[in-house]
């Protein structure tokens, strides 16, 4: 599919994918060039670069495709922050977030989209090319635990259910719930955002693959087990967000209405 035979933006709701880069010269036009022909005219593809060290900001400028909204940051603030400044830019009821070196499946879009019109957030399932996944990182979502919240929300505080960001989107309603992200959230905004679409009970898993995650030397994921230490860390500070989360979701409940 190409822009001159995608549907607009208009016949779906528009899409804006939102993708933090970082020296990702090597790679970002591969799976820029995945993404762009799911996009419909009034669609977005928000990257924000996180003050880059090589062209990765020269890259994407030479494509000069109208739907690319190019965010450079002035100094580096890390893959979250990044993140966050991306989803902030956005403007899409539907909401996708992308890594700068996979590749997207064809009809990744359309599939998820069909998902988030029953579900706040979906995550979907996803193959592997580079170096071999890691034992953790072969595990798999099941749409029949997609309404288990409470076990979702177990599995994701304890560290085995695999939501990552890249295979993730949410509707743009829920924009004021998962932003801003919590000032401690270091690490994992993508267990945060599954966070918010399981305590609300609209999570949807989406068992098919709609991209290929790229393993390599750089890549943010932990290469191997962490130290007690920091998984305490990490798990307190699930814990401090699943409590910031129930706050937001009350918050909204009880605000006026306009």
């Amino acid at each position: 599919m190409n822009p001159s035979t995608s549907p607009s933006a208009a016949d779906r709701g528009q899409v804006s994918v939102c993708m933090a880069a970082y020296n990702g010269a090597a790679h970002i036009e591969e799976q820029i060039a995945s993404i762009l022909p799911q996009l419909a005219h009034g669609d977005e593809l928000v990257i924000v670069d996180d003050a880059s060290t090589d062209n990765t900001a020269a890259v994407v400028e030479a494509l000069q495709d109208p739907r690319i909204k190019l965010i450079r940051s002035s100094a580096n603030r890390g893959y979250v922050r990044t993140f966050e400044a991306a989803l902030a830019a956005s403007t899409g009821e539907y909401v996708f977030l992308s890594d700068q070196d996979d590749v997207w499946v064809p009809g990744r879009v359309e599939s998820m989209v069909a998902e988030l019109q029953h579900a706040d957030v979906v995550a979907s399932n996803f193959g592997y090319f580079g170096h071999q996944p890691r034992r953790i990182e072969s595990l798999r979502l099941r749409s029949a635990d997609s309404s288990r919240r409470w076990a979702n929300l177990l599995m994701l505080w304890i560290g085995v259910r695999p939501y990552y960001g890249c295979a993730m989107a949410f509707r743009g309603s829920i924009r004021d719930v998962i932003l801003p992200f919590p000032a401690f959230l270091v690490e994992t905004h993508d267990q945060w955002i599954a966070l918010v679409g399981n305590l609300r009970g609209s999570m949807a898993h989406l068992e098919t693959d709609t991209l290929n995650r790229r393993l390599h030397d750089n890549n943010t994921t932990p290469k191997k087990a962490r130290s007690l230490l920091l998984i305490l860390r990490s798990r307190t500070m699930l814990a401090r967000a699943f409590v910031v989360a129930l706050m937001r979701m009350r918050g909204r409940r009880s605000a006026p209405r306009p």
